[in-house]
């Protein structure tokens, strides 16, 4: 194979692999990209390892509560929508432990105190935590604890119960921080994912070396070419030279006899 040939066949197999950086569980699944990594099952990394479940949902375990579903990512708000399997928001408000993982809430978050009831209170009881004989409920810290009532616990969530708020992936937004590098010099933390404008400014540059490395050797090719053509026909024409010099030399004591 021809030299430049195989220096453009480098380049476009190294374009092809920075555009497909993205793994997805289906066809038209969501891009999986960094920091994210997908993997066939769940393990209990609690950063940001992805799972494929049924080979076609995206997945991701949170450790000492379990699996939600990941609906939306968006790399450049850093913004992870997920919802809730067992369609219950508020099951995941009241044990989700983010201190364990690289992820906060998205939106502003105020404490609210889950209580357990054995008679209804004022207020809209959360269906799904709630049962026969007992009504769990949110309400704010300050509120008094009626007799009947227990507090269950107090944690920082986005908002309480409000019948109106009940969909199951409403409030599980999550946003993320990266560790900040040991070359880094800023101090908010973050490291810049890969989106496109990433792949624009961190990759482009690469790239555009490498293309200048295939013209360059495409050019010293060239060049050795037609050095080499233009030595074989010096060559032939010193030849050439020298057969018509003999030539003529016999042709001279032919015509002097």
């Amino acid at each position: 194979m021809n030299t430049p040939f195989i220096f453009i066949f480098i380049f476009f197999f190294i374009l092809f692999l920075s555009y497909t950086e993205a793994t997805k569980c289906r066809s038209k699944g969501l891009n999986i990209k960094s920091p994210f990594t997908l993997s066939p099952h769940h393990n209990n990394d609690p950063n940001f390892n992805l799972y494929c479940q049924n080979t076609n949902t995206t997945m991701i375990h949170f450790p000492f509560y379990g699996n939600l579903v990941v609906k939306s990512i968006s790399y450049n708000t850093r913004k992870l929508d997920l919802i809730d399997p067992k369609s219950c928001v508020h099951e995941v408000f009241l044990n989700l432990n983010l201190s364990l993982t690289p992820f906060r809430y998205y939106y502003v978050v105020k404490n609210y105190t889950y209580l357990n009831c054995s008679v209804p209170i004022n207020g809209n009881s959360i269906p799904c935590l709630s049962g026969y004989g007992h009504h769990v409920y949110t309400v704010k810290p300050s509120v008094n604890v009626p007799d009947s009532c227990r507090a269950i616990k107090t944690v920082e969530i986005p908002f309480g119960y409000s019948s109106y708020l009940s969909d199951s992936s409403f409030g599980l937004g999550l946003t993320w921080e990266l560790p900040k590098r040991d070359d880094e010099d800023g101090d908010d933390g973050f490291e810049e994912e890969r989106t496109w404008v990433h792949l624009t400014t961190k990759k482009v540059p690469m790239i555009a070396g490498l293309v200048v490395l295939a013209a360059v050797a495409m050019v010293m090719k060239m060049k050795i070419l037609y050095t080499k053509k233009m030595l074989v026909s010096n060559e032939d024409m010193e030849n050439q030279f020298s057969e018509d010099l003999l030539a003529q030399q016999h042709k001279i004591p032919q015509a002097l006899g």
